[in-house]
């Protein structure tokens, strides 16, 4: 009785952590959005340079996301996934501080330890919940759209209708932090259930990986959907209000387009758990992408910009959470889960940390987001292709 229910509640905080941890995924980036233009004016700060600060945490996610998974297996994925959480709490605070070099050290803290957390959660659910991969994506994917909208909705509010500033508005988002460290650093000191195989120091082996096809197209799907996420967060406040609404009301239309995702960050996995091939997903979510950033570009009323950005949430929390679902669905095994999400996150958020910059330079250069947005549209395209060859029904070292 005493071993069965110890059994249940390290089940229950396992599913907490998980939970948690998607809980701090995302805000600390997406909080950022709303409030680029105020940290740009108070700082001096050009477009392309104020893309940085969405730009710096993916340049981190493609650094460590190789290096994720030799952590994971030499000092477990709990122990790692606290020292991520760890680094997270770190570069929100640092970043806080209103001193230039501090607002870039804190956003590359902040990348650190959420590329330890992006990397090392889909082997987590592969190894715990070997049966439910396309549930558990579906839980923590949801949990992470929750906290992502959240972020991007109550960051204007928190600055300015609550006098906190950009820095404490950024800052709020640390408390999930601590709560995630607190729930890991007892899940790191707890032995492996008595019933469950033993992942850890097992030989990550060598390159095999990044001479699978099959692996660079889901790592392709992965980052070049992340780069319409991130380019999407940081700019589509900057196009909304360019388009007549107010800064507030384009950083709650961002809010809203991450929570009217959330039906599909769920669906989307539950229902690629059930099919062989992915490929229908993957033509759905295009033609959704298309209909939202070609909505931006063709029109500039209130109703249009609605639809759009409820297809473009749709499109966004879709291809997402099927990118995560790939990392798990693709490999056989735990170890072959961890390798594949440390080289599709690394090559992925390599692709994606060009996008803010980019289409900022865009805008610098053209001073209207017609340009911009052809071009999120020919990505849209390309995310399309490389999703049709990573649905297949395959494995990346058959």
């Amino acid at each position: 009785m005493v071993n069965d229910n110890s059994k249940r509640i390290y089940q229950f905080l396992l599913v907490a952590g998980i939970v948690i941890v998607a809980f701090n995924l995302r805000p600390a980036i997406t909080s950022v959005g709303p409030l680029i233009g105020i940290i740009r004016d108070d700082l001096g700060l050009s477009n392309w340079s104020a893309g940085i600060l969405t730009s710096l945490p993916l340049i981190a996610f493609a650094l460590m996301s190789p290096v994720a998974p030799k952590l994971g297996n030499r000092y477990s994925n709990e122990r790692t996934l606290l020292i991520g959480l760890v680094l997270l709490f770190i570069g929100i605070s640092v970043r806080s501080i209103s001193v230039f070099i501090l607002l870039f050290i804190g956003t590359l803290f902040v990348g650190l330890g959420i590329a330890i957390c992006n990397v090392l959660l889909p082997s987590v659910i592969k190894e715990k919940f070997p049966q439910k991969v396309g549930l558990m994506t579906s839980v923590y994917s949801t949990s992470m759209g929750i906290f992502a909208a959240s972020a991007s909705g109550f960051s204007i509010p928190f600055a300015q209708g609550l006098n906190m500033g950009w820095q404490l508005a950024l800052l709020v988002w640390a408390t999930p932090a601590v709560l995630g460290i607190i729930i890991w650093s007892y899940l790191s000191r707890k032995e492996a259930l008595p019933d469950e195989e033993e992942m850890r120091y097992v030989k990550l082996g060598d390159n095999r990986m990044w001479k699978s096809p099959l692996a660079w197209q889901v790592a392709c799907f992965m980052g070049l959907q992340s780069f319409l996420f991130y380019v999407t967060i940081s700019w589509l406040p900057e196009i909304l209000h360019s388009n007549g609404l107010s800064m507030a009301t384009s950083g709650w239309m961002l809010s809203f387009a991450q929570f009217v995702g959330l039906p599909a960050s769920f669906i989307v996995p539950v229902a690629a758990g059930r099919l062989k091939s992915q490929r229908s997903i993957v033509l759905v979510m295009a033609l959704l992408a298309f209909g939202g950033y070609g909505g931006l570009l063709l029109g500039d009323s209130y109703t249009v910009m609605v639809i759009s950005t409820v297809l473009i949430g749709l499109t966004l929390s879709g291809t997402f959470a099927l990118a995560l679902a790939f990392l798990g669905m693709r490999a056989r095994n735990p170890q072959h889960a961890a390798i594949l999400s440390g080289m599709a996150q690394a090559l992925g958020y390599t692709l994606a940390a060009a996008g803010p910059m980019f289409i900022g330079y865009l805008y610098d250069v053209t001073h209207e987001w017609t340009i911009p947005l052809m071009t999120l549209i020919g990505v849209a395209f390309i995310v399309m292709i490389f999703g049709m060859g990573a649905g297949r029904d395959r494995y990346v070292l058959s």
